[in-house]
């Protein structure tokens, strides 16, 4: 069977470091907020190109805490809206309504699949306070053309850049476009953790020190409670393994790009949609990381059913939109025909570090013979 990725092996890549890693943790007695996290935090704030990296407890909280900050910094209260992507995964909406404020959800590129600027622009109302744009499968939105939306109107832009760690336009990267980014480090994301973990970049000062605050109980000082905070942190093990898998990811994303270019290059299923060609063109100024490869089809359940029989494992990112989910009936006479279309057709490939060239191969041969018997 050839998994949809293998965190174990994985993290065998880097094993003796992790275990050192974790070593150093223990015996140094001091498990949360301490140097691993400040090391990490330096580091990733580095990486990605900004002043600050909080650490939090997971990628949802750390976009939930933004959007808390912004709203006791006063820049939006309880009712207020905030623009999404109508495809994105319920973690992006659910940051937006855990703080009282309105999810206003708009279709994505049909192409591209990530948000659309004009119908960001088509979209804004008297009570829209920000827009929250996700750098979905590892590509990232139309930045340029947002932060210009965002600075005509006025508006905050908060990244979802959960699965983007690393991806850039013009070199500059996820994480550093908007006035705040949430990312996850979940483990099977391209830079994971041994468990949950998140962060906010920032190059806000006062949105910085707002949102530590926040999510260590509200005190900027021990024992005295400025906000009704809550406990969002992340631990100095998770830290130092962070430390320790952020040195390689570069490489790892290169060897995503060669099996992406593969996959591209070589299914030629006219039953198969793939993502479109400019994200190989070279003079390209994206760079996409790919955490997911995902097709379209319209036999999409035939074919992941044909893969399975070939011993291939495939997952769908996502197969329910978030306006058609339970938690969020109140959405559920509108209609977003471009996003239920892509859920509906939807299906992710394997790719990661280690997924052999042989293993891409006999996926592409599958994907060529659906539909030939």
């Amino acid at each position: 069977m050839i998994k949809f990725l293998e965190l174990k092996d994985i993290n065998s890549l880097c094993r003796d470091e992790l275990v050192a890693a974790c070593t150093r943790v223990v015996d140094s007695g001091w498990y949360i907020g301490g140097t691993e996290l400040q090391i990490f935090e330096r580091e990733f704030a580095a990486y990605c190109g900004t002043r600050h990296c909080i650490g939090v407890a997971n990628g949802l909280d750390a976009l939930v805490l933004v959007i808390r900050a912004w709203k006791e910094l006063g820049y939006m209260s309880e009712g207020d809206e905030i623009i999404v992507p109508s495809n994105t995964y319920i973690a992006s909406v659910l940051a937006i309504s855990e703080n009282g404020l309105v999810p206003v959800l708009v279709e994505p590129d049909p192409d591209t699949r990530n948000l659309c600027p004009m119908a960001v622009e088509s979209a804004i109302t008297k009570k829209t306070k920000a827009i929250l744009p996700v750098h979905l499968y590892g590509r990232m939105a139309d930045m340029p053309k947002i932060m210009a939306v965002a600075k005509r109107h006025g508006l905050l832009v908060l990244e979802d850049s959960a699965q983007a760690h690393g991806a850039h336009i013009d070199g500059k990267k996820a994480g550093s476009w908007g006035d705040a980014s949430g990312f996850s480090f979940y483990p099977g994301k391209n830079l994971g953790a041994l468990g949950d973990a998140g962060a906010v970049t920032t190059n806000d000062d006062k949105l910085a020190v707002t949102i530590r605050a926040l999510g260590n109980y509200g005190s900027y000082e021990k024992y005295k409670n400025t906000y009704r905070g809550v406990n969002s942190r992340l631990d100095e093990v998770q830290a130092a393994c962070l430390s320790v898998k952020l040195k390689y990811l570069d490489a790892q994303t290169a060897y995503r790009r060669e099996i992406a270019q593969l996959y591209s290059a070589t299914i030629t299923n006219p039953l198969i949609s793939l993502p479109v060609a400019s994200e190989f063109d070279a003079s390209s100024n994206s760079s996409h990381v790919w955490h997911v490869y995902t097709v379209l089809c319209d036999q999409r359940d035939e074919l992941q059913k044909h893969l399975a029989e070939h011993g291939i494992q495939t997952l769908i990112h996502y197969p329910i939109p978030p306006h058609q989910q339970q938690a969020y009936s109140e959405l559920a006479g509108h209609s977003y025909p471009v996003a239920e279309r892509i859920h509906q057709r939807i299906l992710s490939l394997p790719i990661g570090p280690t997924l052999s060239m042989a293993e891409a191969q006999v996926i592409v041969s599958a994907c060529n013979s659906f539909g030939r018997n």
